[in-house]
């Protein structure tokens, strides 16, 4: 399917009949706590956001304000905020639209009590205006929302069939919706008339009480069960270990004052007239650049925030829809006098000569679109030419690139002599085509057999597939095997300095065996009755890595391990040499012949969207598509290991 992005708001509007809500909070003053701690944007920050909400049509008194220094606005304390999401909730109904945009500081704790355990350990938290810490205690804190709590607000929506999307303008921010430095943030930075105030605290520099006071009770939804996030997605100011600023916005402007980076450039962005979230995004990174390079200038020893992204990105924005607007991956791309580099390469399924659609998008919204053909594919990168009809184009457009079809070389080539089933759906570059001839074909189905002909699928005759529904989905299976060969193919045994994955077999309890995920297939299986397969993940690198683990079952299933919400980010927290972040992911499938695992990283680069390298395995929700990020010229490092059963061929064809 093919829809040029500029098409998206005539063809998926909003349906007359869905009501488009918004809860609204700010927290500048954190009344227990000193007035070093407050800040000064938040309330600028809801009132920016609120006057760009009603320019796209939301109604007035379907906008809640929670914020102190607002007219007219309740006070953000924590249990108005419980109150306030409440009351959406019951309002909510079946095909609605709810933003969830919340500003101020954030923190992260260590909570034991979490069914969900980060891999660094952490719990993100937002701090409303009562809060309250303890002194000396770095797990007691009162007065905050924590991330488990906006997780069981935002699944008590998706029950409903409501579209949420959530903004959180706070430091500690990715994975704020999922169940800190060592320098102080708390100063303001600069002269008062352009002072810069770092949104995040550390638990010991909250006031409280000098002994360990329990939380009070929270009263949340409670979901019978974990809903697919298809109608979800979320901005975060920053990663989990980082810091965000506010400061006077737009720079050199005679009308700046104290505002978030983040909601200050969803606002640019949105003067840009997206048509989807991704676009939106797109839009937040490229406003993010000059303000960053600023304040690296004025701050070289902090380290900046990066702006995540995570949910259906290709959904219309403020809509309720889950279908993509687009199923193609969509790039973001630099320009460089005639050249565009695109944040993608062969890892993403990008080939040499292949055709592509180059999309410019300018201040005022208007998108121009021309053809063109990719140059040179590297393993992380890419570059094609500026063609001749945008060349003339003034800097300030944004670039993005979106192929115009899925690469021959990767694709499934089958000999089907009563033609491709129905209904085939895989994500790019993963795709099924027809051959006429069986030389060169991977696989043979006719009325009496399917032959599978290539070695690295596991050559051999299979049963026939009763019906059309089952042999697309072993074909799907076959073409989902092939891509995940030709990735592991591209990165073989690659790795680099501080991040490892270990294979694991247990027997209940006891570990009876690990070694390399790298090497794991020569002397770690075949697993033995009563053991289990686990892969151990172990981040050390000092940056975070955008990581993904898929594999397929004995049955020919896909199943998706990292990450295990297809509407979850793929970037995998920081950790350092003392203070890993590590994470351990149960393989109950991997239990037979048949069986593979694909373990694909690489450390993530600051100012970019998370990286999934073409390897969602989820059928029938929408995907995260975040897949092409602003890059340096030199190639990233990958990581990349295939387990499989003793006996597999690995080369893909």
């Amino acid at each position: 399917m093919q829809l040029l992005l500029s098409l998206a708001l005539l063809a998926f509007g909003n349906p007359a009949s869905a009501t488009q809500r918004a809860l609204l909070v700010g927290v500048s003053e954190l009344v227990n706590q000193p007035q070093a701690l407050w800040l000064q944007a938040p309330r600028n920050d809801v009132m920016l956001m609120r006057d760009a909400l009603l320019k796209q049509g939301f109604a007035p008194s379907d906008i809640t304000v929670l914020a102190d220094g607002v007219g007219g606005a309740v006070l953000p304390e924590s249990q108005a905020i419980h109150d306030a999401l409440g009351r959406l909730l019951a309002q909510s109904r079946s095909g609605d639209f709810v933003l969830l945009y919340f500003s101020g500081h954030g923190t992260r704790l260590r909570d034991s009590s979490k069914l969900y355990q980060e891999p660094d350990g952490l719990s993100e938290n937002f701090l409303a205006r009562d809060v309250r810490g303890t002194l000396g205690i770095d797990s007691a804190l009162t007065g905050d929302l924590r991330d488990a709590d906006f997780d069981a607000w935002i699944q008590a929506l998706l029950a409903r069939n409501v579209f949420v999307a959530s903004i959180f303008d706070t430091c500690s921010a990715n994975s704020m919706t999922r169940s800190g430095t060592a320098e102080s943030p708390l100063i303001a930075d600069g002269p008062a008339d352009d002072e810069v105030r770092w949104r995040g605290l550390r638990i010991g520099q909250l006031l409280g009480a000098p002994a360990p006071a329990a939380r009070a009770p929270v009263a949340r939804p409670v979901a019978a069960e974990p809903v697919p996030r298809a109608r979800y997605v979320a901005l975060f100011a920053s990663e989990s270990h980082q810091i965000t600023p506010e400061l006077r916005l737009p720079r050199k402007s005679r009308n700046a004052r104290p505002q978030g980076l983040l909601t200050w450039a969803v606002v640019e962005a949105l003067s840009r007239r997206p048509a989807t979230w991704r676009e939106l995004f797109d839009g937040v990174l490229a406003a993010y650049p000059p303000v960053i390079d600023e304040l690296a200038q004025r701050f070289p020893t902090r380290e900046l925030p990066s702006p995540v992204a995570e949910g259906n990105l290709d959904a219309p924005i403020f809509a309720n829809r889950a279908q993509p607007v687009s199923t193609r991956p969509v790039w973001r791309a630099q320009r460089s006098g005639d050249a565009l580099v695109l944040q993608a390469g062969q890892l993403d399924g990008l080939v040499a000569q292949q055709p592509l659609r180059v999309l410019a998008t300018m201040e005022d919204g208007t998108v121009r679109s021309a053809e063109g053909l990719l140059l040179q594919a590297y393993t992380d990168k890419a570059r094609m030419a500026v063609p001749p009809a945008l060349r003339e184009l003034s800097g300030a457009a944004l670039w993005n690139i979106t192929p115009l079809g899925e690469p021959a070389s990767v694709a499934l080539r089958v000999r089907a002599e009563q033609g491709l089933p129905p209904g085939l759906s895989l994500d790019y570059p993963a795709s099924v085509v027809a051959v006429a001839a069986a030389d060169g074909a991977d696989v043979h189905w006719s009325a009496s057999r399917l032959d599978v002909l290539s070695p690295a699928l596991g050559a051999g005759a299979r049963p026939v597939p009763a019906d059309a529904a089952a042999a697309r989905r072993h074909l799907e299976m076959l073409a989902r095997l092939k891509w995940l060969n030709q990735l592991y193919s591209i990165a073989r045994d690659a790795q680099f300095e501080g991040f490892d994955a270990v294979f694991e077999v247990w027997n209940g309890d006891r570990l009876v065996r690990s070694g390399p995920a790298r090497q794991a297939g020569a002397g770690l299986l075949p697993l033995r009755a009563g053991e289990r397969a686990v892969l151990n993940v172990r981040n050390a690198t000092g940056r975070s890595v955008d990581l993904v683990v898929v594999g397929i079952d004995p049955q020919g299933g896909a199943r998706q391990v990292y990450p295990g919400d297809p509407g979850e980010t793929n970037r995998f927290k920081r950790g350092t040499r003392d203070a890993p972040a590590v994470k351990r992911f149960e393989l109950p499938w991997f239990n037979a012949e048949g069986g593979r695992l694909l373990v694909l990283a690489a450390p993530a680069t600051p100012y970019s969207a998370p990286r999934l390298f073409g390897a969602g395995t989820a059928d029938g929700v929408a995907q995260v598509r975040v897949r092409g990020a602003l890059q340096q010229d030199s190639e990233r490092q990958s990581f990349a290991a295939m387990v499989h059963w003793a006996g597999e061929a690995l080369s893909a064809r």
